[in-house]
């Protein structure tokens, strides 16, 4: 039978997930993805893949509202499997809100108010109704029959290019923002996940090791979460190391580590503390930097490297550890990568840059606050102080 969802206590999410479970082909026409929605149903759609469905999505990029790290988390989920294409005419309006699904003995159609946003699927109140073929093939069929010419003549697929070219451009609108303090006050703890950026960079990473590549340079404003990153990138690697200058570095990334998987056995390499042993070793380069510490290790012990600040990895200290261990992966973190002396850091990753976000567009992306600043005069005669290399 066909039938109302009215919202409030009635959610559209439960209805999907039992269309999901039963569908050999599923399509989505929805104006908008957000990072919210992707996390909520991916699940669901993964485990329609592993059944061998594909998966068609087509969705707008109307003023921006749509996430590029919804599409990064679907593609990341379901690969091959999912078909996202963007609808293609910027002088039309693009407001469809339809999840068609076909059954082995029947199909279905759920269309109304609810984009795929964690608040238009659970609490929000959204009006939807589902139409079953069986009931008004009419009606199906058209709405089925007009996907098919949206999607295969008037879309653009979203291939790697293309959804970088939308990441590097995007802004996050105020709409967004209104949204996500919405879902943020009926969130429930949900644990350490990556989110945003993080999500973006490592479907960047994951991809460049696809394609072989066994070292490389993500580039993040100070805030993003760099470390969080390694974290998560790094999870699934044996024996990973994370080597940083300071101590406070140290402390606070094996903190991160932590928490993103809190049965990981860590130990620290530094003046005070030789723990070889463990699963995550966080060294400082002044120590493990020396040649008698170094070669207490394989060059193949650890899987996994993490130079932090990579912008200081030019120095003697940093080079004699990289040159030193053949990790299945090297990753650096900066957010400065250029030096003052000009020395070229990106060859030390060859020249692999997986990721970027730097400080304006952390903030226009909403991910970093923004900020005024004030510079105050000073009457000191600087034609007095001598200068030299750049520097008083």
């Amino acid at each position: 039978m066909n039938r109302a969802i009215t919202g409030k206590d009635d959610h559209l999410l439960s209805y999907l997930a039992g269309a999901i479970d039963r569908a050999v082909g599923i399509r989505f026409n929805v104006a908008f993805l957000m990072e919210s929605g992707a996390r909520l149903i991916a699940p669901y759609l993964k485990s329609a893949v592993e059944r061998g469905v594909t998966i068609r999505i087509l969705t707008g990029r109307y003023m921006s509202v749509t996430e590029p790290s919804a599409l990064y988390y679907l593609k990341d989920c379901l690969g091959d499997q999912v078909d996202i294409r963007f609808y293609a005419e910027e002088v039309r309006s693009f407001h469809p809100k339809a999840y068609i699904f076909n059954y082995p003995d029947d199909g279905e159609i759920f269309i109304g108010s609810s984009n795929l946003s964690r608040s238009a699927l659970t609490f929000g109140l959204e009006w939807n109704y589902s139409i079953l073929r069986s009931n008004n093939p009419r009606a199906f069929d058209r709405f089925a029959s007009s996907f098919e010419t949206l999607f295969n003549q008037d879309a653009r697929v979203v291939d790697h290019e293309v959804l970088k070219q939308y990441t590097a451009g995007w802004k996050k609108p105020r709409y967004i923002r209104i949204e996500q303090d919405t879902e943020a006050a009926h969130a429930e703890d949900e644990g350490a996940d990556p989110r945003g950026a993080q999500i973006e960079a490592l479907f960047e990473l994951k991809n460049a090791r696809k394609e072989g590549i066994d070292k490389g340079l993500v580039v993040a404003a100070t805030g993003v979460g760099k470390t969080y990153l390694a974290a998560f990138d790094s999870f699934n690697f044996k024996r990973v190391l994370f080597l940083a200058h300071r101590e406070e570095i140290l402390r606070q990334a094996e903190d991160t580590f932590k928490t993103v998987s809190p049965d990981t056995r860590t130990g620290f390499y530094t003046g005070e503390n030789k723990d070889s042993e463990a699963d995550a070793c966080f060294a400082s380069v002044q120590t493990l930097s020396r040649k008698g510490h170094l070669e207490k290790f394989s060059p193949g012990y650890f899987d996994y490297i993490v130079v932090d600040e990579f912008h200081h990895a030019a120095a003697d200290s940093y080079l004699a550890v990289i040159n030193y261990f053949k990790p299945d992966f090297l990753l650096g973190l900066t957010a400065t990568p250029f030096r003052m002396d000009n020395r070229d850091i990106f060859a030390l990753c060859d020249d692999n840059v997986i990721y970027e976000i730097y400080l304006k567009d952390a903030i226009n992306r909403d991910l970093l606050c923004p900020f005024k600043y004030y510079g105050i005069y000073d009457q000191t005669d600087y034609d007095r102080v001598e200068y030299r290399q750049g520097r008083y």
